[in-house]
Formats: C-alpha cells, structure tokens, sequence
C-alpha cells in the first residue's frame, strides 16, 4: 500500500452512525468548519433498510458487523451474536425504530457521575426537543421541526391492542408516552419514522447536509488508527480502495464508532491499558486501563407462545403486504415488529422500573437466525437496569481482526433473579384479558417449566441480546473513566469520544435516541456553543 494525497480538516469524525451522522450534519451548518465523516460500510440505499419489518434481513449480510460475543460463562458457554450497521446511519438503520429516552433519573444519576448538571434530565431535555419532529406535536416533552421524525405506527398490528388491555386488565397502568412525565407502564411504541419508511440518523441529519461544500463524507474507509503527536490527536489514518490515506485534523479527532468499535480504534492507536496493548503487539502511547472496560448490554428473555387463529407478522411479506407498502406506505411492512412496550419493577421496593417488555406479533427466537416458520407472538422480557459488567479487548494489532467481545451476562445474580420475575409477569399478562383468547400453549420456556430453580435454568439457556451495548468508554471522573463530561480523551488533546460508548451507565430503554442526543451535545462543546434553555410548555 502507499500513501494517498493528505487531507486537512477542522473536525475529522470517524464512524457515520447514529452519532456520528448527527454530529457531522450538525458541525456542517457551521460554514467555517471543514468536517471529513469516515465510514467503513457502504450506502444505505437499500430496499431492506427502507422497509421497517425488513429489518433482520440486513444483519449477517456486508451492510452489518456481525460481531459475536466470547462464550458466556453465565450462559453455559453460548456465544451470542450482535448485530451493528456497518453502512450509513449505522444501527439506526438496521434496529427496530423504537423511539426511548430511558428515566428521568438516568441522565441525573449521568450527572452525578459526571460532575456535570449538563448531564442530568432538565439540561438534556431540550437536545432531545431540539432534535425530534414528532408527529404528535409540541409540548414540555416533544419538539417539532428537528430532523429526527418520530411518529406513532400507521398499522399496528391486532395483537398490539389486545396485549395493551391484557397488561391493563393485569393491574398495569396504561401509558400513552414513554417519554413523557412517567415511563412506567404499557402502551404502544413511537417509531423513528417517516410515512411508514425507516427515519435513519442518516435520513434525519447525513443526506440533507451532503450537498454543503464544507462536509466530505467517504464511505468503504476504515480507520486504522490516530495519530497522535505531543499528546494532541492531529489526525487519523484509514484504509479505502486498498490503499492507506490520511486526514489530517487541526482542530479535532471525534470518535463515533459505538461501543465496540471506538475501544478498539482507542487501542489499535495505543491509548488503552498498557499491560494488555503491549500483550497483542501495540505500542503504548498512553496508558488508559478504562478503555474497553465496564461494557454493558440489555439482556433478552423471549417468551413465547403458540397462537389459537390469527396471522402473525411472518406473513408480512405477501404479494398484498408490499402492494401496501409500495402504494400507500401502510399495512404489515410499516411495523418495528416490537411494537407495544411495557415498564414495570421485578420488586415493588425499587425506585424505578428494571423491566422493560417488547411484545412482537411474530415468534422472534435465536436472534432470527432463521425465519419465523409457524404464527406465534412473543413477549421479549429485558432487563433494562444492569448489574453484570463486561469488556472490549483486542485479539490482534491488525485492525481488520473482530474485538473481543465479553458482554459478561449474568455474572451478577441480581440480573438472573430479575429476568425470572420478568418471565413470571409476562406468563401473568398473557393469561388474562383479550390475549387469552388469541394464544395458545406456551412454546417457550414451555408450560411444564415451572419453579424459579427451573426458570433461572431456562433463562440461562435463552437468553439473547437487545444489541443496546454501551459504556465501554464511559465518562465519569474516577481512574478507570475514559473521558471527562465534555468528552474529551483523558490525557489526550483534541480527542473525543460522542456515541454510546460514554454512557456512564446503561439507560432504562432503547438506546438510540440518547446516542443522537450524546452527539448533539458534542455538536454544541466543539463548536462553543450553549444549549438552548428550557422552553415552556406549548399552550
């Protein structure tokens, strides 16, 4: 390989996904700053990231990293697979488009940690205001007019009402809006899109920026490493077209690769911890034993049942299903497949809900490994409030090798007896109310399994991932945090870090929507500015 032509740059991001779109496209309506956005996938132009039940068809294929965790020791030595967007807007154009802030008190906890009150639900409220368009409108909770569309489901599928009035009928409260005055309780999801089409970081904040002369965006480039010089990042280096190249930052470095990824760049570039950098051959710049460290995922439990009568969403993809689709973006096709939740607590002295329930009305088994042969509905048991830590490790100096992943499931008890009271309460929902009458025998854990020794059994035995990782570069201001609250690199200048991996902790609930808000915040620091105050609520 030899040296392309060196570029030179303000701001370099590497990594366009759900952060790194939204904080490209931000930098960008600044004129005077000349921002490169690298990403190592391809295009989003495809039919199965435009359909939203489309969704699981681009995992395992060029567009997705396919990661695969270490063997889980909690598990009983199962590996699970993690999908991550590897093309434009990242896993926000290959996840399920539910639209989720978390609690309240996890972004104040965020700014205990942080020492920082920018972190805590009041100051960050208004980014996510600034940066939705939701289709119900305006109030204290919801902006219009921000490039991120979120809307309620155009066909929602039967089964979604009949599990509402289910939970409701089961003593849970009904709860229009998740990310209003209170999270706990059942209702149906609001969804990242557009008129039925998937509404990608890439959609709401990418595509409308990359006609503006001052933002290069190069895909099929994967950064290789950072360059470092007197202890300030002034660059990176990437393969594209099989040869290596340079950019070259005057201003900053931002990493944006997600929670896997951007431990692992730290790295490769020799910032990390040093007695495991010079194990794999790394030269170590800067000895930083936070990077890779503290990994958290939302764990998944499936539950699932036969069905009585009624088409389940595996027939969704009928002649008829895409006539909708294609003619008036509606029926079987406009659905994210989870699309009614639940918030509640595995024990009534918790301050805040530690579950969190994805009802499907379709058998969703083995990370859909393989299609859905039989009409089934499934209700997904999460645990949204994590004990269990893990880590990002390299295997090798060479960056075209996959991480190390060590999601550590399960290593803390508390998460198991959580996700067993998480079963117990879905078997509750689905035995009553208007569901009773729509499912039939329980196909998984199965009707005969019964007792919390054999439910802890089963729930080792199937538990999946909801591909939520983050935390592996958290901020904080102990030893083992990697950046400060503003995101920048300890130790390092003119590197930061804005996508789920700084997370403190893991919120309560999808992790999308506070990966964007995480990268306009970065927006605001970089470029100097404050965040807009509180507005009051729309009269």
């Amino acid at each position: 390989m030899t040296d392309a032509v060196q570029d030179e740059f303000d701001v370099v991001v590497v990594g366009a996904g759900s952060a790194g779109c939204a904080l490209a496209g931000r930098l960008s309506e600044d004129p005077s700053l000349r921002v490169l956005l690298l990403e190592a996938g391809g295009s989003d132009n495809v039919l199965e990231v435009q359909v939203p039940a489309g969704l699981y068809k681009v995992w395992r294929t060029r567009r997705d990293w396919n990661y695969r965790t270490e063997p889980q020791p909690g598990l009983d030595g199962r590996a699970l697979f993690w999908p991550r967007g590897k093309l434009l807007g990242g896993s926000s154009s290959i996840n399920a488009m539910i639209y989720m802030r978390g609690a309240a008190a996890d972004y104040d906890e965020w700014a205990q940690l942080t020492g920082d009150k920018g972190w805590s639900y009041e100051q960050v409220l208004p980014l996510f205001r600034r940066m939705e368009d939701n289709a119900r409108g305006a109030d204290h909770y919801h902006g219009v007019g921000g490039p991120l569309r979120v809307e309620n489901l155009r066909s929602p599928h039967p089964w979604t009402r009949a599990v509402i009035e289910s939970a409701v009928a089961a003593g849970y409260p009904r709860n229009d809006d998740f990310n209003g005055a209170t999270q706990e309780g059942v209702g149906q999801y609001q969804v990242t899109q557009k008129r039925g089409r998937r509404w990608s970081s890439a959609d709401a904040y990418l595509h409308p920026a990359t006609g503006r002369p001052n933002l290069t965006v190069r895909t099929g480039a994967l950064t290789t490493r950072v360059f470092l010089t007197g202890g300030r990042a002034t660059g990176v280096e990437y393969r594209a077209g099989g040869r290596l190249h340079t950019a070259r930052a005057t201003r900053e470095v931002v990493l944006s690769g997600g929670a896997v990824n951007t431990p692992q760049l730290l790295m490769l570039s020799g910032i990390g911890p040093a007695d495991h950098l010079r194990e794999v051959g790394v030269d170590v710049v800067h000895d930083l034993p936070g990077v890779g460290r503290g990994l958290q995922d939302h764990p998944l439990v499936p539950v699932v049942w036969n069905v009585r009568s009624g088409k389940s969403l595996f027939r969704a993809e009928s002649p008829s299903g895409y006539a909708k689709w294609f003619g008036a973006r509606r029926g079987p096709l406009t659905s994210n497949l989870a699309e009614a939740g639940l918030f509640t607590r595995s024990a009534p002295d918790l301050a805040e809900p530690d579950l969190q329930y994805h009802f499907l009305p379709v058998k969703f088994w083995k990370q859909a490994e393989v299609d859905p042969d039989v009409d089934a509905f499934t209700a997904a048991t999460v645990l949204v409030h994590v004990h269990s830590r893990g880590s990002v490790r390299l295997r090798s100096a060479d960056p075209t090798w996959a991480p190390a992943i060590d999601a550590g499931y399960l290593t803390d008890e508390r998460d198991l007896d959580a996700l067993v009271t998480g079963v117990e309460k879905a078997r509750e929902i689905a035995s009553g109310g208007p569901l009773a009458a729509v499912l039939g025998e329980e196909w998984s854990p199965g009707g005969t399994v019964h007792g919390r020794e054999n439910l802890r059994r089963s729930v080792r035995e199937t538990l999946e991932s909801l591909y939520h990782p983050v935390s592996s570069c958290r901020m904080g201001t102990d030893e083992e945090s990697v950046v400060d609250a503003q995101l920048r690199v300890r130790g390092i200048e003119g590197l930061r870090v804005a996508d789920a991996s700084v997370m403190p902790t893991l919120i309560r609930g999808n992790t999308n929507a506070p990966t964007i808000m995480i990268a306009e915040r970065a927006a605001d620091l970089i470029r100097g500015r404050a965040t807009e105050p509180e507005l009051p609520a729309a009269g």
